[in-house]
């Protein structure tokens, strides 16, 4: 079983979403884009319940795998903020971000094993990759306000708040991961950092978000700036978790993805 095995399943949860956003505009119902959401996320759910029973490990080793973990917490959140505050665009742009990376694995398949290298046989694994898939979903929800953000006119307290509340939770799951991986570095190769290309990434991520929720209460007015620093600090997320890999001096890292 690989990934080529998913296409049916990412096809439909994709479909569900695109069917349920267009009739529940004509018919102006909320009850059919709650309905909609919900049967896409369970579609991927379970998916990943399969997958997992199968592979007789978490599917958390691969960075395709951790992109289809990307797209079920990312579509659960944006279903949950549309439930708390109604922001329809929110899901909408939610959807539409898990439905890309999803995409990304139908177009990108590839074939796994189901061992795990001995690092990655620890009682840290699940809770280091699941805590950060939580935070990126978060974070890139926050990209997703900062982005509507970016291109409205007028007063932006409503979006601003908004993205604080996100960036909060995102930024306490992003510390915790950071937390989880020195815990399992300690135990399998006896250093809590080593300022490997991976975790320098991470705490320069770490830190961008950190700057943010700084510079929000020290200036707590309502502007673009606060925007565009989340925005850039996705760009330098997103630069942590694909781009360090094709880095030379990342090519002997033991945070390298396995294909």
């Amino acid at each position: 079983m690989d990934l080529y095995e998913f296409n049916i399943f990412g096809y439909s949860a994709i479909i569900v979403w695109i069917i349920g956003i267009v009739i529940s505009q004509f018919l102006k119902s909320e009850k059919i884009l709650k309905l909609s959401a919900g049967l896409g996320i369970a579609i991927i759910g379970i998916f990943i319940t399969i997958y997992w029973i199968y592979l007789q490990r978490p599917p958390l080793r691969t960075l395709a795998e951790t992109r289809l973990w990307y797209s079920f917490i990312l579509s659960i959140i944006g279903l949950f903020i549309y439930l708390k505050w109604k922001y329809n665009w929110f899901l909408w742009f939610t959807l539409a971000f898990s439905s890309l990376f999803i995409l990304i694995n139908i177009y990108n398949p590839e074939t796994y094993n189901k061992s795990l290298m001995p690092a990655l046989q620890s009682v840290w694994f699940i809770p280091h990759v699941i805590v950060y898939m939580i935070a990126y979903a978060f974070l890139a929800a926050s990209f997703v306000v900062s982005v509507k953000g970016l291109f409205t006119k007028g007063n932006l307290k409503n979006i601003i708040s908004l993205a604080d509340n996100i960036v909060y939770i995102g930024f306490g799951f992003l510390t915790l991961g950071l937390l989880f991986g020195a815990l399992w570095a300690k135990k399998a190769w006896g250093h809590y950092w080593t300022w490997d290309p991976k975790e320098t990434w991470a705490f320069i991520t770490w830190v961008a978000y950190l700057i943010y929720i700084h510079y929000r209460h020290i200036n707590n007015e309502y502007k673009k700036t606060h925007l565009t620093i989340l925005f850039i600090s996705f760009i330098l997320l997103m630069i942590c978790w694909f781009g360090v890999q094709y880095l030379p001096s990342a090519q002997n890292s033991v945070h390298t993805y396995a294909y």
